[in-house]
């Protein structure tokens, strides 16, 4: 079994059913599994596709991407989802570090393509435009790869700066679309809203693969603004589960949204939710709002409150089915309940390793447990809470942000002595990265002019809200910058 052939089978046996709801428009299973056979077949016979080649995903939400990725895993190609709001600089390192000799997009970025192309010889490029003339003929052989062949390599950011791949088999990803289907109780009966972009390691399980697989639908949002847009096709359509992040059911509870929504249930992940968001929703809303857990590294989802309670406030829950979570210190022992440590997790859904980065792999994958870098502990019950995060990064609405890789950029600048990014605490997006600058001596740093020069170089999400110049940064004896104590500073 494999993603390809457990679309295939699902597509089979409901060709006449809408799988994806797109606005006015819809899209049966038959049309997504024709059109991601036409895909499949190009790939193989006009651009050489051959078992194992990644081809990257650059494009906006939309039904295509559903298509685009499954006609990649049908041609027998390892599926690299790009995130749409990096900048050309970005996505060309996940282009040469992956080695995507294919680049599926969309006419909406294609004013980076002759940047990417110039960094990437040899790049070919498939859009998505052109999808419905595709019409070659080649026998496919997506029946013959196993659950344990590579499916998709899904890049995070890493604490060197640079994003690295965590590889996810069929296998890998199978398990926990199953894990995910039994803790939702999910059918064929659900239809999940798809408000997030669908690069995101969340949206591609929870709300892409999950729902197609088990022969449900996608209300695909076209926009979230206005955000009564969504409710409207949410009661359009008459979805029934909604996975988000924190940040939109915190605006759920300050806007008018009616609460007779048709909604079973909405899950948060991808940031930690407020308990006081939790608990004013749960008063409000008929349905409940439930918390998870997951990283890209466990395909994502690792644990979840119970759908039927108890839900804990607070809590990222129980584990998923036939997955483990562990407390463990920093010698690798287990710890009682209670006591704080490092999260691990061990499952069928633990990816195999980070693409050609063998010591990193060794460094998360330790006696079969990947060690997620969150720290937190074990209740008696089995409910688990994160404290801390031993990674030095941010959660800038549900996406990852690593100080060191704005750090680096900040670093090009002309005049920059040294730089320290660290996440200050924000009501809309949970965190926003804040820069504190020092100035080489006789130098002046204009804050516009660095702001700029950012912009041209990271995703927008990444750009500090505010740049703090001072003279120096605080170091200890040993020269290390002192993050702890400009994250007490007021600003």
């Amino acid at each position: 079994m494999n993603l390809a052939t457990a679309f295939g089978s699902t597509a089979e046996n409901n060709r006449d059913k809408t799988a994806v709801f797109w606005g006015d428009d819809t899209r049966s299973f038959g049309e997504l599994h024709e059109q991601s056979d036409a895909v499949a077949r190009a790939l193989v016979s006009e651009f050489g596709v051959k078992r194992g080649d990644r081809v990257a995903i650059w494009v906006k939400n939309c039904p295509e991407f559903i298509s685009a990725f499954f006609g990649v895993q049908k041609a027998g190609g390892v599926v690299t989802p790009i995130n749409n709001f990096l900048k050309p600089d970005e996505v060309a390192y996940i282009l040469q570090d992956s080695g995507s000799r294919v680049l599926i997009t969309d006419e909406s970025l294609s004013a980076a393509l002759p940047e990417l192309q110039e960094g990437n010889p040899g790049l070919q490029t498939l859009m998505i435009e052109g999808f419905e003339g595709l019409c070659a003929e080649v026998e496919l052989a997506s029946d013959e790869r196993g659950s344990d062949e590579l499916a998709v390599i899904i890049y995070t950011s890493g604490t060197t700066g640079r994003p690295k791949g965590a590889m996810l088999s069929h296998g890998n990803l199978l398990h926990n679309i199953e894990s995910c289907r039994k803790i939702l109780e999910a059918g064929d009966f659900d239809r999940f809203v798809l408000l997030l972009p669908m690069f995101h390691s969340f949206m591609l399980t929870v709300c892409n693969l999950l729902p197609l697989i088990v022969g449900g639908s996608v209300v695909l949002i076209r926009s979230l603004h206005p955000p009564k847009n969504v409710m409207m096709e949410i009661v359009r359509h008459q979805a029934t589960v909604m996975p988000a992040i924190p940040a939109f059911f915190r605006a759920m509870l300050h806007d008018s949204v009616p609460v007779d929504l048709p909604l079973r249930v909405a899950v948060s992940g991808a940031a930690p939710l407020p308990v006081e968001t939790l608990n004013a929703f749960n008063d409000k809303f008929p349905f409940p709002l439930i918390e998870g857990y997951g990283l890209s590294e466990a395909s994502p989802v690792v644990s979840f409150n119970p759908l039927r309670g108890p839900w804990v406030a607070g809590s990222i829950g129980k584990p998923v089915p036939d997955v483990e979570v562990s407390v463990r210190d920093e010698s690798g022992e287990e710890l009682p309940d209670g006591e704080i440590g490092e999260i691990c997790v061990r499952g069928g859904n633990v990816m195999t390793g980070y693409w050609n980065r063998p010591d990193e792999t060794e460094k998360s994958i330790r006696d079969g447990w990947l060690y997620t870098g969150d720290i937190g502990y074990r209740r008696e019950d089995g409910y688990a809470f994160i404290t801390d995060r031993k990674k030095d990064m941010l959660l800038v609405n549900g996406i990852n942000v690593y100080p060191r890789e704005i750090e680096e950029t900040i670093y090009q600048f002309p005049g920059i002595k040294e730089a320290a990014v660290i996440g200050k605490k924000d009501a809309r997006k949970g965190e926003m990265p804040v820069a504190f600058v020092a100035a080489n001596e006789g130098e002046e740093i204009e804050e516009k002019e660095l702001s700029a020069f950012l912009k041209e170089k990271l995703a927008d999400y990444k750009i500090p809200r505010r740049i703090v110049k001072v003279d120096a940064l605080p170091r200890n004896a040993t020269g290390k910058i002192l993050k702890t104590e400009l994250r007490e500073r007021e600003i």
